[in-house]
């Protein structure tokens, strides 16, 4: 069987509602009514208004430069904060501080609507309705914590979770303290152990390597585990066909995705055999735009099968980013059903083959 393609009618059809949305979100954060001081700001100083120029996708991307992480990091969270919105208390998310100071994205609804549209893709046999979930995975402050539990309750379930701090298993990587990080790992596991042995858990989120952690200890399927919602970045070909076969047995549903605070979460297509474990992530378009390009030059896409960096952009009536460009890079995949635009496949840190990346409990 091979790769089932998309139609060019269907391709244009997504790209015709992209090109709205873009619209309507330009409208609605450059107008006074709607939108936030600090893209008022930003139209005043650059001396033209998008609202008159911005007309689709290819305007955006034409007269915007990349979005830039200090804004996120440098200023106070009330000039993200819409019109619309003043007054209305606000959750405030981290990003993973990797790279210094993290950045903070806030928000209303937006991580409920990206978590609901994601309940769909979940298959009743794997996550059944109603079934307790458990998070063995980053908390804190991250949106993941609160998404993974709405996701739970949209199911009717309800779930359990472990506390993790993945900022303190890196910095005890990046100083070579592997006893402590390898202690820090088999705490988390020990708790996620004693949930599974005396709860009924069917549902369970986690990073890669604590899945394997996890597994080392219990045997899931016989612990009552049914599907694996798996985060992370960077899960390769062949550690993707050891979680599939050797942890999973096959039986297990394994449901990896991509995401950040700032993006939300892409989900994978199924896995077929020509994939050959190969995981290609499709965007929650028009909400956000993935695209694969140059490093050398952004303003240009690689060809399909090629992998270059990830630019996101983010367009929701919270939150406004165009053209941010991430600290991962992928390979270009073509549009598969069910989505009609480009997927992103083999996401992996940038410059992961150059030098030496600390990813931690991921």
């Amino acid at each position: 069987m091979s790769i089932p393609t998309v139609s060019p009618e269907t391709i244009r059809e997504a790209r015709a509602q992209l090109d709205a949305h873009v619209r309507e979100i330009i409208a609605w954060h450059f107008s006074p009514e709607t939108g936030c001081p600090f893209w008022l700001d930003w139209a005043r100083r650059a001396g033209w208004d998008p609202r008159r120029e911005v007309r689709g996708f290819d305007d955006l991307l034409a007269r915007f430069p990349h979005f830039q992480d200090e804004w996120l990091r440098d200023l106070q969270p009330e000039v993200w904060v819409p019109a619309a919105y003043r007054g209305r208390p606000y959750n405030i998310f981290e990003t993973g501080g990797t790279t210094g100071m993290p950045k903070q994205r806030i928000g209303w609804e937006d991580y409920k609507v990206d978590y609901s549209e994601f309940s769909e893709k979940l298959s009743d046999e794997h996550f059944p309705r109603g079934g307790a979930w458990l998070m063995m995975g980053p908390t804190g402050p991250r949106r993941l914590r609160l998404a993974i539990e709405h996701l739970a309750n949209v199911r009717g379930s309800s779930c359990y979770f472990i506390d993790l701090d993945p900022r303190w298993v890196k910095k005890l990587l990046a100083t070579k303290q592997f006893d402590q990080a390898r202690a820090y790992m088999a705490h988390v596991v020990d708790q996620a152990v004693t949930l599974l042995t005396h709860r009924k858990i069917s549902g369970l989120f986690t990073t890669p390597k604590l899945l394997e952690a996890l597994a080392e200890k219990i045997n899931l399927w016989e612990a009552g585990i049914r599907g694996v919602f798996c985060g992370g970045t960077s899960m390769k070909p062949q550690e993707v066909r050891f979680l599939v076969e050797e942890l999973l047995e096959n039986r297990i549903g394994f449901y990896p995705t991509y995401g950040n605070t700032l993006m939300g979460l892409a989900a994978s297509v199924p896995l077929q055999p020509e994939d050959n474990f190969s995981l290609t992530y499709y965007a929650p378009q028009p909400r956000a735009v993935l695209r694969v390009v140059r490093p050398d030059k952004t303003d240009e896409l690689v060809p399909y099968g090629e992998f270059g960096r990830v630019e996101l952009t983010t367009m929701t009536r919270e939150f406004f980013m165009p053209r941010f460009l991430e600290r991962d890079e992928a390979i270009r995949r073509p549009p598969r059903p069910p989505y009609a635009w480009d997927g992103v496949g083999d996401v992996r840190p940038f410059g992961a083959m150059e030098k030496q990346i600390v990813e931690g409990v991921y």
